[in-house]
């Protein structure tokens, strides 16, 4: 087995470790049936309060800088290694993404894949990181909406790499950025058609602009 196949089949394990499962075992509840069903931060947030959902937070997001950031770092004693160190984390933490949305462990259904995607960002892209969240928290703050928040995050990604960065779009760092911004797409397609209908969940308590300009 090559390095690369061996390493993002470890990241894409890792990413079936699923944060909304472990804290809801230590509780004795299931995301899947509360809320939304989905068993991400947000729906935990929603349903079980906010320490809750910073734990799932925090071992989603951990699983997407340890995918990143460790795995490939891990030694390789068959041979010398010959993929860049770059190319195994867009990779890896491709693959941890990928396995916390479809998880094979877990009959392949899994989360979104935002909070993972995030820890990975935040290794890979570390230049990037304040524009992607200043984007994310701005759009919440604005209009409420978690999902639209979490597209703009992503493009505004993708127009980092396409317009700042010394990689540029037609690169490794693209590539992963591209396919990364197709994966939320395709995750929140049910968003997306909620929100044209006008009955996707609006986070209001995160709404402080229209909160402050109503007083």
């Amino acid at each position: 087995m090559s390095e690369l196949l061996a390493k993002v089949l470890l990241a894409y394990l890792l990413g079936n470790v699923m944060g909304g499962q472990i804290a809801g075992r230590l509780r004795g509840v299931d995301l899947r049936t509360q809320g939304s069903g989905n068993i991400g931060a947000t729906n935990a947030l929603r349903t079980q309060g906010k320490k809750f959902a910073l734990l799932v937070l925090a071992i989603d997001v951990g699983k997407g800088v340890l995918a990143a950031a460790a795995i490939p770092l891990l030694p390789w004693p068959w041979g010398s290694a010959h993929v860049p160190r770059e190319s195994l984390e867009y990779a890896c933490g491709a693959a941890a993404a990928i396995g916390h949305c479809y998880p094979a462990l877990h009959g392949f259904r899994g989360g979104k894949g935002v909070a993972t995607l995030a820890g990975v960002y935040a290794t890979v892209m570390t230049a990037a990181l304040p524009w992607i969240l200043l984007a994310f928290i701005a759009i919440v703050i604005l209009t409420g909406y978690v999902s639209l928040a979490t597209l703009t995050a992503a493009i505004v990604a993708l127009l980092h790499v396409a317009c700042f960065d010394a990689h540029g779009i037609f690169s490794a760092l693209g590539a992963f950025c591209v396919t990364m911004t197709l994966l939320v797409l395709w995750k929140h397609r049910a968003n997306w058609g909620r929100l044209l209908r006008g009955t996707e969940h609006r986070f209001d308590r995160a709404r402080l602009l229209h909160r402050w300009l109503r007083r």
